[in-house]
């Protein structure tokens, strides 16, 4: 009788309300004001829907949450390892070289470098350095081609403790040369193919010593530079004693990144940062020291210098570099050092994909493929036609402490966020403006966006954490303008990632776009601020707005550029000329726009937001418009004809 009475009493209010409901001549004095007794009723039945359907999603991504669970956990473990007993990128890589010496640790071109002889020569750099007068927390540019002595040459410095500059190879002119002075750089070693870069620029470096490598028998041209290769025969090959001193919370190397205003700017990346970055890829996607990775990407991105090449510093694993990607030997190359897992970014994808069909496109042994920015429209086409079993897309910034990978393959997304442990990784999408300001409720909050939303992505900020901690750049006004403060309560902070995603019921988030004046083309982020300066110096400093426009059937956006010049007089070829010298060739503008006059806002700022949404469509601009013309390498008239080539994709970009 106790437990009727019980059960009674509990689902007496439910049956009650159902028969005031369901009664008409019943009086219910919880109905608000022009509310019905059906509203109540639907409304109830929507509530009990939203509750089953919430349980459903639940329940379908279980598995997925758990799987991604364990790995987690298992990563934190391996990080608070590292933390507890101070452990260096460097430390860790002696363990590795003590297990293995004798196995290959990077293959590049007909060269093979086992784990014993990158120590070598990284031992060797370090010690050379030291006697050079290089101390821990110095900074030392590294400017390169791809090559396995690039790696070791910034892990010789960081065996020091000196944090080496990894710089862009594409720069040149004042972006160079900012590069090397913001980090404040105490020398410079370059590679012999790029010197020409360094001599532009040797008169604004004349009190930096500089260091020459690579390319053997090559006449050095910079003045006073140092042949590196033949100077550092004679260094000892023995681990540096400097080493003993590294922590896990030391920098260890700066990477470059555009931010949304501005020349590049360095990224302090911490030994913590890179061994979870490393440990987070391997232990997210499964690999395992049996692997061989395939990496062709440049070594002063984040993606090759540390999660690319990390694999084999701090796991174990093989690496392959290439000089420079090549589509048509991609998969030939996968073939000949017999590779497992290859890494990408989008504009990889659709270069593979715009090759011809051959034998090699399907003779490989690859498992997985993992990188970022394979849009969503080509993603199944790639892995059906090159047979990849798994496709890993992951999203994060160079500096950013909220990073997210997809590990089950899930077609265009870029990772996921549990709906059920939501609170495991503190990660948000939060509403902004079309300026790409953060937008806030009456309390001064920020607001979440709910699925099919798009918003930022944001990363809440923990300090001392090896995974929620940001470490910002090397530039304090930039680090603070990437932090938002009472984000999802009083009192937090986060990481404000410049990017907008949309996330969809199942948790799985997809990349939308950038937000404010950073726009990402041929797999790069590039600065409209940076770029402005530049055309409007060649322009005979006239005044010059440059943004992004999509163009059909590719990813990203091509540059544009909007030029005043009322008086007609601007030299579109010393305009190409200019800009092919001083930029790389991702942040070129495409299109170049002249205008009679500018748009203001109160504060004297040009306005690009309709110039954006007008794009490069000769129908709707009535300026002049031109397009550069690869083949030739000018500027020429964008008709009619030309836009709808281009728009079908006939033209090449």
């Amino acid at each position: 009788m106790k437990i009727d009475k019980m059960e009674t009493g509990t689902v007496a209010p439910i049956a009650l309300e159902e028969r005031s409901i369901e009664n008409e001549n019943s009086s219910f004095e919880g109905l608000r004001l022009g509310e019905t007794k059906s509203d109540i009723k639907n409304s109830c039945w929507s509530s009990v829907y939203e509750n089953i359907r919430r349980a459903c999603v639940q329940l379908s991504t279980l598995p997925r949450d758990l799987r991604a669970l364990v790995r987690y956990l298992k990563l934190l473990k391996k990080i608070r390892h590292a933390k507890k007993n101070n452990l260096s990128v460097p430390g860790i890589f002696q363990e590795v070289v003590r297990k293995h010496p004798s196995k290959v640790a990077f293959y590049f071109e007909d060269q093979k470098w086992t784990f014993a002889e990158v120590d070598e020569y990284s031992n060797k750099i370090a010690n050379y350095f030291s006697k050079k007068g290089i101390e821990n927390g110095d900074s030392v540019a590294v400017f390169m081609e791809n090559r396995v002595e690039y790696v070791c040459t910034w892990l010789g410095l960081a065996k020091l403790g000196a944090v080496p500059a990894l710089i862009n190879s594409n720069l040149r002119l004042e972006p160079l040369t900012h590069c090397i002075k913001v980090a404040s750089c105490k020398m410079v070693i370059f590679g012999k193919e790029l010197q020409e870069a360094i001599v532009d620029i040797q008169d604004e470096l004349e009190d930096i010593p500089k260091f020459a490598t690579g390319e053997k028998g090559e006449e050095i041209l910079v003045k006073g530079a140092i042949d590196l290769d033949t100077d550092i025969q004679d260094a000892p090959a023995t681990t540096p004693s400097q080493m003993e001193q590294l922590n896990f919370a030391d920098k260890l190397v700066y990477i470059y990144t555009s931010g949304t205003t501005g020349l590049p700017k360095p990224a302090i990346i911490k030994h913590s940062r890179c061994i979870l970055a490393v440990f987070a890829g391997s232990s997210m996607i499964a690999l395992n020291t049996e692997d061989t990775l395939y990496c062709p990407l440049p070594l002063y991105h984040l993606a090759a210098s540390i999660l690319g090449s990390g694999q084999a510093l701090l796991e174990g694993l093989t690496v392959v570099l290439r000089k420079k990607f090549s589509a048509s030997c991609y998969w030939s190359d996968c073939i000949k050092y017999g590779c497992t897992v290859g890494q990408y970014i989008g504009e990889i994808c659709r270069y593979l994909l715009n090759t011809p069909a051959k034998p090699e496109d399907t003779q490989h042994k690859l498992r997985l493929m993992f990188g970022n920015g394979l849009r969503p429209q080509i993603w199944e086409q790639f892995a059906n036609r090159f047979k990849i079993p798994k496709i890993s897309e992951f999203y994060g910034s160079t500096e950013g402490n909220a990073n997210i990978i997809n590990i089950d393959g899930k077609p265009g997304a870029v990772g996921f966020v549990s709906v059920l442990f939501s609170n495991v990784y503190p990660c948000a999408l939060i509403k902004v403006d079309e300026s790409g300001e953060v937008v806030r409720d009456a309390d001064g909050m920020c607001i979440r966006c709910k699925p099919g939303e798009p918003g930022e992505f944001v990363g809440l900020i923990v300090k001392n954490d090896p995974v929620r901690d940001f470490h910002g750049y090397a530039d304090k006004r930039a680090t603070a303008k990437k932090i938002a403060y009472d984000v999802l309560k009083k009192g937090d902070c986060a990481f404000l990632s410049g990017d907008v995603l949309v996330m969809d019921e199942d948790g799985y988030l997809y990349f939308k776009d950038r937000t404010g004046d950073t726009f990402r083309w041929r797999g790069e982020n590039v600065s409209t601020s940076e770029v402005e300066g530049i055309v409007s110096k060649i322009a005979g400093n006239s005044d010059a707005v440059v943004y992004g426009v999509e163009v059909p059937g590719t990813e990203g956006r091509a540059g544009m550029a909007a030029i005043h010049d009322p008086e007609g007089t601007l030299d579109l070829e010393e305009l190409a000329e200019g800009i092919q010298k001083s930029l790389p060739s991702y942040a070129r503008p495409l299109f170049i726009r002249i205008v009679t006059k500018f748009d203001m806002t109160g504060t004297y700022k040009l306005k690009k937001v309709n110039l954006q949404k007008e794009g490069f469509d000769v129908s709707q601009v009535k300026d002049k418009l031109y397009f550069l013309d690869a083949k030739n390498g000018k500027y020429i008239d964008l008709s009619a004809e030309l836009y709808e080539k281009i728009s079908s994709g006939q033209a090449r970009l």
